[in-house]
């Protein structure tokens, strides 16, 4: 595979140039280094009625040679990681070794769903009838992926449509294009033409696919306010949907950890990939009584992490991804100086046009303040004080969005019992970020619509028919 290449898109299992272009920006430098096609709507047509043909025959391949296709690709894209994990880095900022982790990740994601295999059940079996319920694929999947982790989300897409027996037209970010391309060029060899297809495209893609009639379902990953967007378009039709969406995690910190034990793992739920996670520690409740520890622990972390250039030997943070985003986060901070609310910030940064936002910590500011109140996605996180249980729970959950959240406490019956307490679809105790693919995810409130991963995950890509028998 040549990552220097022109970026093409997959249709129908073949390569199509643009008949437009996007530049594609390094967030590292602010300058454009590649350009991706920009899918046109005859193209997009294209796309959908090509996986359509391809569904006919796909929903009837046995489901083992589904599966067996799906882990080929996994295996792809573990043995290509090495290269690609370069550009990934030149896209999306990310230090490399972390790219070539996401990248890998996917891979052995892919295998993982590739063993599952979606349940039957018979109601009755008698001299007189046959019920049983299976569930049979929907159709062509639009899906949208994210800029934040582009690879692997996008594969959590892909593996279970797949298996389930349906086609997709898969659309990476704008921002992001250039690996999923990549990866549609790679999965030629893996899947029948049609079954996935790789488009790509700027903000105007986006509406035209979830507006188009030839989707049976669309999954997203993104911001709650684009979601609800989204779901909007989609009732037109009535296609199904799942939607993946912000989040504003809170972790709570009870007196009894260790902090030298917890400190680091809590600087990393809060700041990995810069901060640009939908479930990091979004904000940090700590008690009272160990709150000047933490924060001085955390401070140090935050001063010795190198922030830059993910293409440079010991970058930990690079840049904040686009400069949509990053202008949001400068916005943030303007504001929490504005009200003179106290920062606590790392090294400087070498600014060499690149979209770098210093690793910041709020110290104590009031709850109803922006930092506290709006999702961040950046690496600007506020710590609070609590001293009362009750209260930091109820803190926690006075919020729209219901996504992940976190509990560190020396006592696990008593962490487990304010993890049951939160509304959340995903709570970590004493852990971090652990996600799997046989384990559902899901938001509550603001935070999402549906299921990803799991049995539910799979699940959400079929329908249950019931059909009744007569003998």
């Amino acid at each position: 595979m040549n990552l220097h290449a022109d970026y093409a898109m997959t249709i129908d299992g073949r390569s199509v140039p643009g008949e437009a272009t996007i530049d594609v920006i390094n967030p590292a430098t602010g300058e454009p280094f590649a350009t991706a096609p920009d899918c046109s709507k005859a193209q997009l047509d294209a796309a959908v009625a090509c996986a359509k043909r391809a569904f006919k025959t796909w929903r009837e391949t046995p489901i083992v040679e589904r599966q067996t296709m799906v882990a080929k690709a996994g295996d792809l894209l573990i043995t290509h990681a090495d290269e690609m994990a370069r550009l990934f880095t030149r896209e999306q900022g990310r230090p490399v070794e972390a790219a070539k982790q996401e990248i890998e990740g996917a891979g052995k994601w892919m295998k993982e769903v590739a063993q599952m295999s979606p349940p039957a059940h018979v109601s009755e079996d008698s001299d007189t009838q046959l019920i049983e319920t299976r569930y049979v694929p929907l159709g062509v999947i639009c899906a949208i992926a994210p800029w934040n982790f582009p690879v692997n989300l996008a594969m959590w897409k892909v593996a279970p449509a797949l298996v389930a027996g349906n086609t997709m037209v898969l659309k990476p970010s704008p921002f992001t294009p250039l690996c999923t391309l990549k990866i549609g060029e790679m999965f030629r060899s893996a899947f029948p033409p049609g079954v996935l297809n790789v488009i790509s495209g700027g903000d105007e893609l986006g509406p035209m696919m979830t507006s188009h009639p030839g989707f049976a379902k669309i999954s997203f990953t993104g911001s709650t306010a684009t979601g609800k967007r989204v779901m909007e378009s989609a009732a037109k039709d009535l296609k199904r949907i799942t939607l993946e969406l912000g989040g504003n995690d809170a972790a709570i910190v009870l007196p009894d950890v260790d902090l030298d034990v917890v400190a680091e793992k809590i600087f990393f739920s809060a700041f990995f990939n810069t901060a640009q996670i939908c479930v990091a520690t979004k904000r940090l409740y700590v008690h009272e009584a160990i709150y000047d520890g933490l924060r001085d622990r955390l401070a140090a972390i935050a001063g010795a992490a190198k922030v830059g250039d993910g293409a440079e030997q010991g970058t930990a943070l690079g840049p904040i991804q686009n400069k949509r985003q990053y202008d949001r986060v400068m916005a943030l901070l303007e504001d929490a100086k504005a009200n003179q609310l106290t920062l606590i910030q790392g090294g400087e940064i070498r600014n060499n046009g690149g979209y770098f936002v210093p690793v910041t910590i709020v110290d104590n500011p009031p709850e109803n303040s922006r930092v506290v109140q709006e999702e961040a996605f950046g690496p600007i996180l506020p710590m609070l004080k609590f001293s009362d249980i009750d209260d930091v729970i109820d803190r926690a959950n006075a919020t729209d969005y219901g996504l992940g959240g976190t509990v560190w406490c020396g006592d696990p019956d008593k962490a487990l019992r304010i993890a049951r307490r939160l509304e959340t679809g995903t709570v970590w105790v004493n852990q971090l970020l652990n996600l799997r693919p046989d384990t559902p995810f899901a938001g509550r409130k603001q935070s999402g619509f549906g299921v990803e991963n799991g049995m539910d995950g799979l699940l959400e890509y079929m329908a249950p028919q019931a059909v009744y028998l007569a003998r």
